[in-house]
């Protein structure tokens, strides 16, 4: 069964939500050397419960964090998101190195991130 397994910040400055969280939950930012301007986030220990994230500059007119759910088969979990009446917001996009990548919505307006592990990605 897929499970959400990261969770996204969009943020303005990306220097001073860093700090926030850092001081509030003692979270570790690392800088990912990928693509895009983009830091991922450690939460805590691998065995405590829990998953970690990442925090990127906000796009326009992206609200609140971004969970993403973690499936075998993107194109098969995009269908069904349409099927079902959601949304597919960003198709299908590569990640290198990580996978692929698509944005949806569901049926409620809630937004949230699809990701298929493929380090062959390009």
């Amino acid at each position: 069964m897929p499970r959400i397994s990261h969770f996204d910040i969009p943020s303005d400055v990306p220097e001073r939500a860093q700090k926030f969280y850092e001081e509030v939950f003692s979270w570790k930012f690392d800088k990912w050397d990928g693509p895009i301007e983009y830091w991922m986030i450690r939460t805590g220990e691998d065995s405590e419960p829990g998953i970690n994230g990442g925090m990127l500059r906000r796009m326009p007119g992206q609200i609140g964090m971004t969970n993403t759910i973690t499936v075998q088969s993107l194109d098969e979990y995009t269908s069904k998101v349409q099927a079902k009446g959601g949304q597919i917001l960003i198709p299908k996009m590569p990640i290198p190195g990580v996978g692929y990548f698509a944005t949806c919505m569901d049926t409620e307006g809630n937004i949230f991130g699809l990701m298929q592990m493929d380090a062959s990605a390009k």
